[in-house]
């Protein structure tokens, strides 16, 4: 597995990493507990060496997954967690359970720890940018953790240039989570110039668009119940329907690479800058071995200009989320 350095830091992962929130949470019923840490050991024995859990995928039940999984190679892996939400309901806040209190960052990172099975955090993101509490205190707060050796790194997730430069101030960041993928471009405007000046990673999730870019999903297709495509905009039928050209490019392309849809979609994440680093989700073992193959495809300059020309002529439509969480996500 080829390697790539999260930020300035002594962070070496592999070059994908593996997703872990839709084994407990969001894509239908959640996993058995055992398939999936068998899963996650057959990650390990694959080469990869970074997984990403929340305390709120579940809640708590995914971190207790990945840190019972991991227990036994922590030494070879970085793990990255995330903060942020009130999961006990114990704030009133009308900003959809936000809460990055720095009294609340303290009393979390112990609960987080104690679930990881963990002496300390590699990389410790604030989930979503709580507007009611200074970012510089957030990464204050972050930094006395750092100092008290729970918490090695800070990254971010969701946030714009201007809150980066603001915590990056404080405590350097070594790494922002966003969605990226060939249906989702919006990092390109501002963020990935930013990254680049500050030397700070990107970890893209979703960068198999919830499945959609890997081809198995149909204007006909139907979710389970509990799975939050429902509810998203871009998963409804006529908006599948008009996103499906997309889809249809990618998968041409990679018939003439001898490759699959998503490892075209993840080689070119990859293609991209050396600094990116993908985390696809799965719960299914081949769909492992398959998102690992993407590392060995090495698109070429003309092989990229000429999937970036076909794919952007391609509208996409509906937004990527319900509309109370892009309004979260937009404050």
């Amino acid at each position: 597995m080829n390697k790539r350095r999260l930020g300035k830091s002594d962070l070496e992962v592999s070059a994908i990493g593996l997703g872990c929130m839709g084994m407990s949470t969001s894509y239908g019923k959640p996993r058995d507990k055992h398939e999936m840490i068998n899963l996650i050991h057959e990650a390990v024995d694959l080469g990869i060496t970074f997984f990403d859990t929340a305390e709120v995928y579940g809640p708590f039940v995914n971190e207790e997954l990945v840190g019972e999984a991991l227990k036994p190679v922590r030494d070879k892996v970085v793990i990255a967690t995330k903060f942020g939400f009130d999961t006990e309901g114990n704030r009133e806040s009308p900003l959809g359970g936000l809460d990055s209190r720095p009294e609340h960052i303290r009393k979390v990172v112990e609960q987080s720890l104690k679930r990881l099975k963990t002496d300390v955090i590699d990389l410790y993101y604030q989930h979503r940018f709580d507007p009611t509490i200074p970012i510089e205190d957030v990464a204050g707060t972050v930094k006395e953790l750092i100092r008290q050796g729970k918490v090695r790194y800070f990254g971010l997730s969701e946030v714009g240039t201007e809150v980066i430069r603001k915590a990056h101030a404080i405590q350097p960041i070594t790494a922002v989570q966003s969605e990226y993928s060939l249906w989702w471009r919006e990092p390109e405007e501002s963020i990935l110039s930013t990254l680049e000046e500050l030397e700070i990673s990107l970890v893209p999730f979703s960068p198999l668009g919830r499945g959609f870019l890997a081809g198995a999903i149909k204007q006909d297709t139907t979710f389970e119940p509990t799975d939050f495509r429902n509810s998203v905009p871009r998963f409804s039928s006529d908006n599948i329907k008009a996103n499906l050209p997309l889809v249809e490019i990618i998968t041409e392309f990679a018939k003439a690479h001898d490759a699959t849809p998503a490892q075209i979609a993840l080689a070119w994440i990859l293609a991209q800058k050396p600094w990116i680093v993908p985390i696809p989700g799965t719960t299914n073992k081949l769909r492992l071995k398959e998102n690992i193959g993407a590392v060995d495809i090495k698109l070429s300059g003309d092989q990229l200009v000429s999937l970036e020309e076909a794919t952007k002529k391609v509208q996409i439509k509906g937004e990527r989320y319900s509309e109370k969480t892009m309004s979260m996500i937009n404050r």
